[in-house]
């Protein structure tokens, strides 16, 4: 994806929908800042350059190699922040697993049959008690108050 030479002031959001990305351009762009997330998803990009007066996202640890090229800074091969030992803790709570989510981002999904918040909950969402207990309310609601307000509805 080259988007060089744009006069891009700012990431502009569309970007979000290109995670498929391989190779990315952002030189020759008077980007003078990189928000946090804006790479988020972007597990498949391996070559992205940047002004050279931006950093890599993620940071140089993020990245097998970071170059300098004239005026641009070149971001090559992502690291999977999972399977680093940087960190002796996993960062992902009990029942769930570490997943790379772009450049020095991770996501931690829950493992089967683990749901909820920090993968707390063990089972499904019980769909057919929810249902039957909000129809159930739904319909007696209705019931009653179509009883109460009848009286009030004048006749011709």
């Amino acid at each position: 994806l080259d988007l060089s030479n744009c006069s891009l002031h700012s990431v502009p959001p569309e970007l979000a929908e290109a995670t498929a990305a391989i190779v990315l351009d952002l030189t020759e762009n008077p980007l003078t800042t990189l928000p946090n997330g804006s790479f988020l998803g972007f597990t498949h990009l391996q070559l992205l350059a940047v002004p050279l007066v931006l950093e890599c996202p993620g940071g140089s640890d993020a990245w097998q190699e970071v170059t300098v090229d004239g005026s641009s800074r070149q971001c090559q091969g992502q690291k999977n922040p999972c399977n680093g030992s940087t960190e002796l803790a996993s960062p992902c709570p009990e029942n769930s697993a570490c997943a790379p989510d772009g450049p020095g981002l991770i996501q931690c999904l829950c493992d089967s049959p683990f749901h909820g918040y920090k993968c707390l909950r063990k089972g499904t969402f019980p769909v057919l008690l929810f249902g039957g207990i909000l129809g159930t309310a739904t319909v007696s609601l209705s019931l009653l108050l179509w009883g109460t307000q009848r009286r009030k509805v004048k006749t011709p």
